[in-house]
């Protein structure tokens, strides 16, 4: 059985610096896009909100500065605070602001059903001869600060000027990265550990998931995200014919809904020239919370599998990376398991037979070496691509201490992993809201009490 286990953890690594090597050099040589004429499209907002009082203000405010010709349609997932009420001084003294009030029971069911409400009081308030090709549904978060130049960029004839092209997802950056007291009221090991939650948020969308992008974009299977995407209505409308509803139960509805683009014969463009900036998350709590959420989602959506293996829409390349990436927590469960026995078992191996220990301490550089290889070393190189691509102001030395913060940071995905099972074998499918930073500090009997 060991030799089984040794040789499938084996294997697992080299597949994993396979893969870090094949997004790698898409990444490093991404071409840049010659924005085009957003007048030559409709542009419509969807904003879904649940409690979203902190920040919705100001980020309607930013999308009617910045974005003149679009329409925003902020979604009031039955808020219990001013959500709506914000909304509404808006939407009364400006036309191309829209409330799309939802309410208990049907509310409160998950953020696809939120924007299908959106999609369905959009396409009754648009005129009969409206192009659904020309009508774009931008998905942006609560928070979500869009570059001015996102319309341009994405105007591109080889983006949406190209009528084979469905959707795009655009870069995804966090604005508060260098947030130098995340917790004001905290300690400097609390305020230390949060900044390095912040750098890792951002390193992590920034280099790691836009190299993935950039290898999908190779093989045709570029996934959305939740936060700056790009769809063409007639590409909803087309996914709703077949499936229902545009966006569907899973709780990564974006990666879904990127699947459904996919398979309905449409491409899917990441855009890294342009980005949409949102929160990084200070808090260890709120940061497994939210991507437990997330890999729950991935598994969930293992089941399109039977339909991308069938589809006439996506090549061989394209059917291996999502494949991959949607049994990828499946790998990672079974590795970790894996290694735990064979740790387990060689610590045994060591207590009864001390000879044992005293071979292995001799080849400990051998070990090491090994080690800084196969585990250490292909996430360590992103703290590197990090400060050539996006702060080439940091010292080489800051940025092996990213690449050494990196190899730490990835093992919260076996925690969320473990968590995404468990909620799965528990029956547990509903979606929990991630609290806003600005909504951290709670008052209990005039002190301040911060959320950890």
């Amino acid at each position: 059985m060991f030799p089984i286990l040794n040789a499938f953890t084996v294997l697992l690594g080299v597949a994993f610096v396979t893969y870090v090597t094949f997004i790698l050099i898409p990444y490093l040589r991404y071409p840049k896009v010659v924005p085009g004429n957003p007048d030559d499209f409709e542009w419509h907002f969807f904003i879904p909100c649940r409690d979203e009082e902190a920040v919705i203000e100001t980020t309607v405010t930013r999308a009617r500065r910045d974005f003149p010709g679009a329409h925003v349609w902020v979604i009031d997932d039955d808020s219990e605070d001013a959500t709506a009420e914000i909304v509404t001084r808006f939407a009364e003294v400006d036309p191309q602001v829209h409330l799309v009030q939802r309410r208990r029971p049907e509310a409160r069911t998950g953020k696809g059903d939120a924007l299908n409400a959106a999609y369905h009081q959009l396409l009754g308030w648009l005129p009969a001869e409206a192009d659904p090709e020309r009508v774009i549904v931008v998905v942006i978060d609560a928070d979500g600060e869009m570059e001015p130049n996102a319309l341009e960029v994405c105007s591109a004839d080889d983006i949406f000027g190209d009528p084979e092209v469905g959707a795009a997802q655009i870069a995804v950056w966090m604005k508060n990265r260098d947030d130098a007291k995340p917790y004001p009221q905290r300690g400097r090991l609390a305020n230390a550990f949060a900044r390095y939650l912040l750098r890792m948020q951002d390193l992590e969308f920034r280099t790691t998931i836009a190299a993935m992008q950039s290898l999908r974009a190779k093989t045709g299977t570029v996934g959305l995200g939740g936060n700056g995407q790009f769809t063409r209505l007639s590409v909803l409308d087309a996914i709703g014919a077949q499936y229902g509803e545009p966006w569907h139960g899973a709780l990564l509805e974006d990666y879904e809904l990127g699947v459904h683009v996919v398979l309905a014969g449409y491409q899917v463009k990441h855009v890294y020239d342009t980005q949409v900036h949102q929160e990084a998350l200070p808090s260890i709590r709120r940061l497994l919370t939210q991507r437990t959420r997330w890999a729950q989602g991935n598994i969930q959506c293992v089941k399109y599998i039977g339909e991308v293996v069938k589809s006439r829409h996506i090549d061989s390349a394209g059917v291996i990376e999502t494949t991959y990436y949607l049994i990828l927590p499946f790998l990672q469960m079974l590795g970790g398991l894996a290694f735990a026995i064979l740790v387990g078992a060689q610590v045994n191996s060591w207590i009864h037979d001390p000879a044992l220990f005293h071979a292995a301490v001799n080849s400990l550089f051998g070990i090491a070496g090994l080690m800084a290889m196969f585990s250490i070393a292909p996430f360590a190189i992103w703290g590197f691509v990090y400060k050539v691509r996006c702060e080439p102001q940091a010292s080489w030395l800051t940025a092996l201490g990213w690449g050494i913060g990196v190899w730490l940071y990835v093992y919260y995905m076996y925690i969320c992993i473990a968590r995404a099972f468990l909620r799965i074998v528990r029956g547990k499918n509903g979606w929990s809201k991630t609290r806003r930073n600005a909504e951290a500090h709670v008052y209990v009997g005039g002190s301040v009490a911060v959320e950890v």
